[in-house]
């Protein structure tokens, strides 16, 4: 269990208070100073996440119930919200007939039946407002702020999203490391099927589903094997499809060591559009950062929002291995459109041109990725562990020993270590565990 999670049976004790201290120097200098801990920052440290307040009991016996109340209401701060509007979007599922449900809270003012929401991209209608207990819904025409809900009506509504002054969440810290080829059973089109898997990609977001147009196949990225009997199963029950996989390959990106310029240029006749892209190698784990540095004088305001809207829609795929790229910054730096001759679609053929010819001069990097990872193995088989973690040209060092058991940290790449699991459960008979991520 978590440091941070502390009984709060007895809050006034030395040892409630020696626990509390060590999550948070604040609250560390207030009880050298004073010998105490004052409730309010106990309250702010709890809505900061830096405590997680744990009571003991039984709601079937009645045991604990009083003290988890009065808990409640000491340490838990009331939030105020605004009245201007905010959502956050948390869950997208679907119901037994299939309509599409964005789960959301509502962090500011109110919303109705039939209220249009958008996040600057997209605009749709809410059709309706339902708050759900388990299974069970009730259908509502407004919800206050604070209110955790779902709405029909919405089609392009994507997990993490903000809504009005909410802002989005930040990208994902764990992605995909393993892609595997669905296998579709004989006379199941594969076009057909693509739409019903991105509806569970919807839902899951850790599941990337990847479609190749060229051998018409349907692949799936996932963080690990457990996924793939997991989603093999959800396919079954969801669809009434037995799917299977291939032995899958690991999923490298690719990225730039040097600044480039790259230019593309799109002529065919009755058609033109000229684009100067600047790619910059970012910090590692930024992912693609996309502006625009360019005077309107030179290209229209329209034809900048176009070309960064061309770069965000594709995946771009660098020269070494066809894998896409990452960690990199792309400035639209220059550009030329014709009066009479230039079509929305000119730019989006120069801007992919740009990116190609930028990635062919710049100096390529491939990306492996790799696990951190936390083995749990008996304390004899401590030398064992470190030998395979090294012979996977890993590294690890002991963090702790709790009794007989040794807890290993360290990363090492997923190529050699994608299938280390089975092998720890079999040399140790069961009596270990990996976690990786």
């Amino acid at each position: 269990m978590d440091d941070r999670c502390i009984e709060f049976k007895e809050s006034n004790t030395e040892d409630f208070f020696d626990q509390l201290a060590m999550c948070d120097e604040t609250m560390m200098e207030t009880y050298l100073a004073k010998g105490y801990i004052e409730t309010s920052q106990i309250s702010a440290a709890v809505r900061e996440r830096k405590v997680f307040p744990c009571f003991l009991g039984s709601a079937l016996k009645l045991e604990g119930i009083e003290e988890f109340i009065r808990g409640v209401m000491k340490y838990v701060i009331i939030p105020r919200y605004p009245d201007e509007f905010g959502a956050k979007i948390f869950k997208i599922t679907r119901d037994e007939q299939g309509n599409r449900l964005t789960h959301m809270k509502l962090t500011g003012g109110k919303l109705k039946v039939k209220d249009v929401l958008t996040n600057g991209t997209w605009e749709e209608k809410v059709n309706q407002i339902r708050i759900y207990s388990g299974e069970k819904f009730e259908t509502v025409s407004e919800v206050d702020a604070g209110t955790v809900f779902a709405v029909t009506g919405l089609t392009q509504s994507r997990l993490g999203e903000g809504l009005g002054i909410e802002k989005a969440s930040g990208a994902p810290l764990l992605e995909p490391v393993l892609q595997y080829q669905i296998i579709l059973p004989e006379g199941c089109d594969p076009r057909v099927m693509l739409p019903k898997l991105r509806q569970i990609e919807d839902e899951e977001p850790e599941l990337h589903i990847v479609w190749d147009e060229q051998l018409q196949e349907i692949r799936v990225q996932v963080m690990g094997e457990v996924q793939i009997e997991i989603l093999q199963s959800l396919i079954r029950s969801r669809f009434g499809v037995e799917v299977g996989f291939d032995a899958g390959r690991i999923v490298y990106k690719e990225t730039i060591a040097n600044t480039v310029e790259g230019v593309g240029h799109f002529e065919p006749l009755r058609h033109y559009a000229e684009v100067h892209l600047l790619l910059e190698p970012g910090e590692r784990g930024s992912g693609l950062k996309f502006e625009a540095d360019c005077n309107e004088d030179v290209l229209g305001k329209s034809w900048q929002r176009l070309v960064l809207t061309h770069l965000e829609e594709k995946v771009h795929k660098g020269v070494l291995t066809g894998s896409a790229i990452t960690d990199m910054k792309i400035t639209l730096v220059s550009g030329r459109a014709h009066n009479k001759h230039t079509q929305g679609g000119d730019f989006r053929e120069a801007t992919y041109r740009a990116v190609r010819q930028g990635l062919k001069e710049a100096e390529s990097i491939l990306l492996e990725p790799y696990y951190d990872f936390q083995l749990e193995v008996p304390e004899k088989m401590v030398g064992r562990a470190m030998t395979d973690i090294e012979k996977m040209h890993g590294t690890c060092e002991i963090s702790q020993i709790n009794g007989d058991k040794a807890v290993l940290v360290g990363s090492a790449p997923v190529v050699t270590m994608r299938n280390y699991q089975k092998e720890v459960a079999a040399y140790t008979k069961g009596l270990a565990g990996c976690f990786a991520a």
